[in-house]
């Protein structure tokens, strides 16, 4: 459970008073300005933030022409804003007004972590293993594990280690199970966070630890569970002396996932056989048609007795994100044990609606998003693309997702960087509160759940 302290600290009282400060000192500098020029300021800027976002819109949703319009409207608005200011001579006023609201949304989010007490997962004592096994992708990550040689590390602490061989397609699963066979009493995996979901089903089905090696790209369940990114063979350190977390395991069709499963826009793009080699001119040749209805099929979910219609792009995580956005990008799961699913769907048409959800996230009428156990997912059609964990694959509708509970043993060191903290979600009546010493409960993840 994460709250607001009702007796917040001095310093962070002070936090908010300055976060409430700051937008209302840039009010003054601009009517401070003579004449008409504050406003002139505001709508100028106003004007020049309408056009990049109209621009930015243009630029993803379309081809040719219209697409190379957008883009250059996109770079040309704030340049334009800068020139306006510059002839204006009202340049050192915005600049200082910006400065200043600047500072009150980073006074703000700091007064909100500081506030915010967010109790982590519980991690328990545990014996070492005596028959540990990993399987290691040598390509994963740009070949992290020949990199920061992993094999030879965790042979040295008496692990056996299973190299995949890239040249042909292996069937991790059936490594796992043959592992178990032979009597491992731990599973672990240095590759990417679908080959993880993989190995960590196995591990459930016979209640074994599962040990992460951070060795994907981006190693999002890495992150979430706190381990190093930076150097994997830190993560070693739990084969000797580590500790295990009991984490919720996502299920799509049958089939396990440990960050989030994709249906429409980006599991639309991630179909794309050249997509691997080159991902983003992929998704900027695909999104116009996607965006615009012309491809694809519209997506209905049903959740907890709530519908969500005609969705371009729906994202179901193992767990909620702690700030969610269209696609979670940059977002982290301060918790893996609520035994609920994170779900966001995103519906946006036009460019008004795209600098909505831009601009006000969970707010906005284009962005749904919904916390729930179990999440249907229908579309007109036998199947529908579906990319889960980042790894394309073609489903049968309808596509259901739910969550096993504390089905999966985490073996972590002791020591490890802990999570990242999360961004709360910027509430100002909250900054209000702690500003003046009121008790307020803020919005959580785990108050989402229902924790």
């Amino acid at each position: 459970m994460a709250t607001t302290d009702p007796r917040a600290p001095w310093r962070v009282r002070l936090v908010a008073l300055l976060a409430l400060a700051c937008p209302l000192g840039a009010m003054a500098v601009l009517i401070s300005v003579s004449g008409p020029s504050g406003l002139m300021i505001l709508g100028i800027g106003l004007a020049g933030l309408a056009a990049a976002a109209a621009g930015t819109w243009w630029a993803l949703s379309h081809h040719g022409p219209v697409r190379a319009v957008g883009a250059l409207l996109a770079i040309a608005a704030p340049a334009v804003v800068l020139v306006l200011y510059t002839r204006a001579g009202l340049w050192p006023a915005a600049l200082a007004a910006i400065a200043l609201l600047a500072g009150g949304l980073a006074f703000a989010r700091s007064a909100l972590r500081s506030a915010h007490t967010t109790h982590g997962m519980h991690a328990v004592a545990c014996a070492a293993p005596t028959q540990a096994v990993l399987i290691m992708n040598p390509k994963s990550g740009g070949g992290k594990v020949g990199r920061f040689g992993l094999a030879e590390k965790a042979e040295a602490l008496g692990a056996r280690v299973m190299l995949l061989d890239t040249s042909m397609q292996t069937d991790v699963a059936a490594l796992a199970r043959r592992a178990v066979a032979e009597g491992a009493d731990l599973l672990g995996v240095a590759g990417g966070d679908g080959t993880q979901a993989q190995v960590a089903e196995v591990a459930a089905e016979h209640d074994l630890p599962f040990l992460v090696v951070s060795a994907g790209t981006r190693n999002h369940f890495a992150m979430d569970l706190g381990l190093d990114r930076d150097d994997p063979s830190l993560c070693l350190d739990a084969l000797t002396d580590g500790e295990e977390l009991r984490v919720d395991l996502g299920m799509v069709s049958g089939r396990a996932f440990v960050n989030t499963v994709s249906f429409g826009v980006y599991a639309q793009i991630v179909q794309q056989p050249e997509y691997r080699d080159a991902k983003t001119g992929v998704a900027l040749a695909a999104l116009p048609d996607l965006l615009l209805g012309f491809a694809g099929q519209p997506l209905d979910a049903l959740s907890d007795g709530t519908r969500l219609e005609a969705q371009q792009a729906l994202l179901v995580s193992n767990n909620p994100y702690a700030a969610p956005g269209p696609l979670a990008a940059g977002g982290r799961r301060p918790r893996l044990d609520l035994g609920t699913l994170g779900v966001v769907g995103v519906r946006v048409r036009n460019a008004a609606q795209a600098t909505e959800v831009a601009l006000r996230g969970t707010k906005a009428a284009g962005l749904h998003v919904l916390t729930s156990p179990q999440v249907t997912v229908s579309a007109d059609g036998e199947s529908i693309p579906v990319a889960v964990d980042g790894e394309a694959l073609q489903l049968p509708t309808p596509v259901t997702c739910s969550i096993r509970q504390g089905a999966l043993r985490v073996r972590v060191p002791k020591h490890r960087p802990g999570s990242p903290a999360s961004r709360p979600p910027l509430e100002w009546r909250q900054i209000l509160a702690l500003a003046f010493g009121r008790p307020l409960r803020g919005p959580t993840v785990e108050d989402q759940a229902g924790r």
